[in-house]
């Protein structure tokens, strides 16, 4: 091959990698679900780029289809109508698009729990609880830059998916917050892994989550396990997607081994089951 047919062939590769469509997930613009918005704004070649904020959470933006989008996490407790994103572009004055974000109900779920303390903890605990909370909060509060391309997520273990996210529970019939999370039924042992490239925010036993790992993607995109036998991971680890972060296990507050996956967009939690990758046929 020849100078000029290498050349040829690296400028192709390059033309190739930035023409590729970044995967985006399911547009669902209802509580608890994501936007998928196309950006008013210069194409990608054109610009860098742009900053989207969602009330005063700023939002997730990548390239597809030649446009910039943004990929919007929708708060559980919004109760539907008309909402707003601001869009600001380089030395442009900032803009307004809006959306419509349509009213979802769902449903409750009753559990029982053996130990009394997860239900009606005592001052030591709830003191315990409130310190993790401010924790978690300013860890999925957090905004790490990074160009993000596909952005589907693995599915983090091979096991039965609950559809519960959303669910108002109950437990001991005292009612909680809403299920922020997918439950996936899966043996204790069972290795979990890393639904997509990022860097471990927290790793750590907490009182309700058990053994958890939160995971960083970048522009506000995160990961949550819950209730892990082990972790394998430590605070700051850069990891590959697919790797290993711990294995399935019955930590904190559950009722049976299994895993808790969350996912988050601009700080809140959305169905997880709208940013998996399809399964293989």
């Amino acid at each position: 091959m020849g100078m000029f047919d290498v050349r040829f062939a690296i400028a192709l590769a390059g033309f190739l990698a930035t023409a590729t469509p970044a995967a985006v997930p399911q547009n669902a613009p209802r509580p608890g679900g994501v936007a998928v918005i196309p950006l008013d704004s210069a194409a990608p070649g054109d610009s860098s780029p742009p900053v989207v904020m969602f009330g005063d959470k700023r939002a997730l933006v990548l390239q597809h289809d030649r446009k910039w989008v943004a990929v919007v996490g929708i708060p559980l407790d919004f109760e539907g109508g008309l909402a707003h994103v601001s869009v600001a572009m380089d030395d442009q004055a900032v803009t307004e698009q809006s959306f419509e974000v349509q009213p979802y109900a769902y449903r409750e779920q009753r559990l029982t729990v053996q130990n009394r303390s997860y239900v009606d903890p005592d001052p030591q605990q709830l003191e315990r609880i409130i310190s993790e909370r401010e924790r978690i909060d300013a860890a999925l509060g957090a905004w790490r830059e990074s160009e993000l391309v596909d952005i589907e997520l693995l599915v983090p273990v091979a096991g039965t998916r609950s559809p519960t996210f959303g669910f108002r529970r109950f437990f001991n019939d005292q009612p909680r917050a809403p299920h922020k999370g997918m439950d996936i039924a899966a043996a204790k042992g069972s290795p979990i892994r890393a639904a997509a490239d990022g860097v471990v925010s927290i790793a750590a036993n907490l009182f309700f989550n058990g053994n958890t790992v939160l995971v960083d993607h970048g522009q506000g995109l995160m990961t949550m396990y819950c209730h892990l036998d082990n972790v394998d991971v430590q605070q700051g680890d850069r990891l590959d997607r697919g790797v290993t972060i711990g294995k399935v296990g019955a930590t904190g507050r559950v009722t049976g081994a299994h895993l808790h996956f969350g996912v988050y967009l601009n700080g809140t939690a959305v169905d997880p089951a709208l940013m998996l990758r399809p399964a293989e046929p």
